[in-house]
């Protein structure tokens, strides 16, 4: 194994580590949802299971904060409702197919308006040696991840699912085979909604490598709450440093795929985080600027009124 590749690999697994701390872990949703944790989590073969919204929906609803979770979910949502993401929400009208993995933070609203689904909930140990799952669009930081769906574009993933609660109901030696086969169905079906030109094929190249770990690095920093207070990352050197590349490279490799630089796209970000902090967090502007990495007040409102053409307060108050 080269080097590079060995040092990127110890990153990301430190990186990962360090993450999961401030993320929702898998044995949190079975707390929340059952009230006791499986005995098979973090067994050799990964961890897959389904679940039923109904006893979730309606009065019952609970709202879903907006953090990261360490698991993928591919969820069947029937009902008015909407879903964050950073800076963006999606209203999905009637009904849904969602796809929710570890690198987005994400957040349902008016879950009260859903009347049914069901999801599957699985992690990356699952599919270890069985596919590279963020090959495909539908679990990457620029593809879609909500699909709205026709009645008999329903009725064909509820048939999916009906399989796999079959399925892992039985007594079958690979039935863990047959619910990823089912799984990779869900994926292909929702990617097959897609135009084909927003669909990938190309090989990854190594500045689409680049790009792909640097946005993954970037977003892992999200989002800022009260036990992750203060990014650590903010310029294009030290993202550089951490991903093990020279901050030319980095840059060439940035601009080649996405036309933008280095800096715009950590001032983006910065930008999304800070107005969702300013609508929906009770800190003061010079709390927010400092979790931003920010060391005075000024700089902060100086940096949001540049991109805005308000000021922090008048972002908060309208």
């Amino acid at each position: 194994m080269k080097w590079e590749t060995f040092a990127q690999l110890t990153f990301w697994q430190h990186l990962i580590e360090c993450d999961m701390e401030k993320s929702e872990k898998i044995e949190d949703l079975y707390k929340r949802k059952t009230g006791t944790v499986p005995e098979n989590i973090g067994n050799e073969i990964g961890h897959f299971n389904l679940f039923n919204l109904e006893p979730f929906v309606g009065e019952k609803a609970r709202p879903v904060p907006y953090r990261r979770r360490d698991f993928y979910k591919i969820m069947l949502v029937i009902g008015n409702s909407k879903v964050h993401y950073a800076d963006k929400v999606i209203e999905v009208k009637k009904q849904a197919l969602t796809f929710s993995n570890p690198l987005i933070p994400y957040k349902w609203e008016d879950t009260k308006n859903i009347k049914s689904g069901v999801y599957c909930i699985f992690d990356d140990d699952f599919f270890h040696d069985h596919g590279d799952l963020h090959q495909y669009s539908v679990f990457q930081p620029g593809g879609s991840h909500v699909f709205e769906l026709e009645d008999e574009q329903v009725a064909v993933i509820r048939e999916k699912y009906s399989r796999m609660f079959e399925e892992i109901e039985s007594d079958y030696i690979h039935k863990y085979d047959v619910l990823r086969n089912i799984v990779f169905e869900l994926i292909h079906y929702a990617m097959k909604m897609q135009p084909t030109s927003k669909i990938e094929n190309q090989e990854i190249n190594a500045a689409s490598r680049i790009t792909m770990l640097f946005q993954e690095l970037l977003e892992r920093q999200f989002p800022i709450d009260e036990t992750h207070q203060s990014v650590k990352l903010r310029t294009p050197s030290e993202f550089a440093e951490h991903m093990n590349v020279h901050v030319n490279h980095l840059n060439r490799a940035l601009k080649e795929t996405t036309g933008k630089t280095t800096s715009e796209f950590i001032s983006e970000r910065i930008l999304k985080e800070s107005k969702i902090l300013l609508k929906q967090s009770h800190w003061n502007i010079s709390e927010i600027g400092y979790s931003l990495g920010f060391s005075e007040a000024t700089h902060f409102s100086n940096f949001f009124k540049k991109h805005t053409e308000v000021s922090p307060t008048q972002f908060r108050n309208v």
